[in-house]
């Protein structure tokens, strides 16, 4: 049997982008173009000239995230009449005004990405909520979704807990909201006897803020290898994840699987990955996080969350449906 040649595409290299890109390298000829995040003239001329190359010489063209090199794939393989997927992350199809968060609040961008799922032979989305964000507001010719997965084998629990409370995020202005890192240090202060850890890339000035508003007992890690933060996963007792929106929430899966206990607000896809028997929040409100985090501690049931991902959310899943709808697209 000939393999199909696909050109991957994506401006990053997340954990869930990579995962594809090995899952398609197992049955097909996978290509890939390096994108820079950091565009002029000259570097987006180059870039389009070698997208167009590359196009010529696939049978499709599989894209993370509607944005510019999924504008570029679709265009193209319009023109070539070649395949073209596009993953949708979340944020490209998000409207948040409250915190100012989601490709749909700029027009422009808007009309890109309506462009893009409009023409693109197959939209995949990443969870249910990400779903229905894209049916109420987009028309796709083909709309399916496939769950993101998690590596089960990479996050497992081991040895003894203790009451030490996790959050995973880069620390970014856009984040102290979207992801609930302002609400995470805050609830610190009401439990001045349990250990708040923040473990995240420091990217701006947001992390000066978020250390001149922390209690004592909150520690800031910055960037941490996978063998370190598989370790702190494996001691903490609760993972937090207070965000305004979550197209999916690979770091809440991956705690999960560490047997941590969630606790969550209901945006987004947050209540699928964290399931029913994860204690719920408002969005932005420290004392009733804390309020929750206590009770999660005091909790003994950490085995089932583990399961929960297990069943729902491995990467086995994953590849056996990108497998088949690949396979099923010519």
């Amino acid at each position: 049997m000939i393999k199909k040649k696909i050109l991957f595409l994506s401006a990053y290299n997340s954990s869930f982008v990579k995962n594809d890109r090995t899952i398609l390298e197992k049955f097909a000829d996978v290509s890939t173009i390096s994108i820079p995040k950091k565009r002029n003239i000259y570097s987006l001329s180059l870039l389009i000239s070698k997208i167009f190359i590359e196009i010529c010489k696939n049978d499709i063209i599989y894209c993370w995230f509607a944005e510019l090199p999924a504008l570029l794939a679709v265009f193209f393989s319009k023109l070539l009449h070649k395949k073209c997927v596009v993953v949708v992350g979340g944020y490209e199809v998000a409207s948040v005004p409250e915190i100012d968060y989601g490709g749909m609040l700029n027009k422009n961008n808007a009309k890109k990405v309506k462009y893009i799922l409009r023409n693109a032979d197959l939209t995949l989305a990443v969870s249910k909520s990400n779903r229905k964000e894209i049916a109420g507001s987009f028309i796709t010719k083909q709309l399916k979704l496939i769950y993101n997965g998690v590596q089960i084998n990479k996050f497992y629990p081991k040895g003894s807990k203790n009451n030490t409370v996790i959050t995973v995020g880069n620390v970014t202005n856009e984040n102290l909201q979207r992801k609930g890192l302002e609400t995470f240090v805050k609830s610190a202060s009401y439990l001045p006897d349990t250990q708040f850890i923040l473990i995240g890339k420091h990217l701006d000035n947001s992390s000066e803020y978020l250390s001149s508003i922390a209690s004592d007992n909150v520690i800031f890690t910055g960037f941490v290898n996978d063998e370190e933060l598989l370790k702190y996963l494996q001691k903490a007792k609760v993972y937090v994840q207070v965000s305004a929106h979550e197209g999916f929430g690979i770091s809440l899966a991956e705690a999960m699987l560490c047997e941590c206990i969630p606790v969550v607000t209901s945006s987004g896809a947050l209540p699928e990955v964290a399931s029913n028997s994860a204690f719920y929040v408002p969005f932005g409100d420290p004392q009733q996080t804390a309020e929750a985090i206590k009770k999660a501690v005091q909790t003994e049931n950490e085995e089932q969350f583990k399961t929960h991902i297990q069943e729902n959310y491995s990467l086995k899943n994953r590849e056996e449906q990108l497998v088949k709808i690949i396979g099923d697209l010519s």
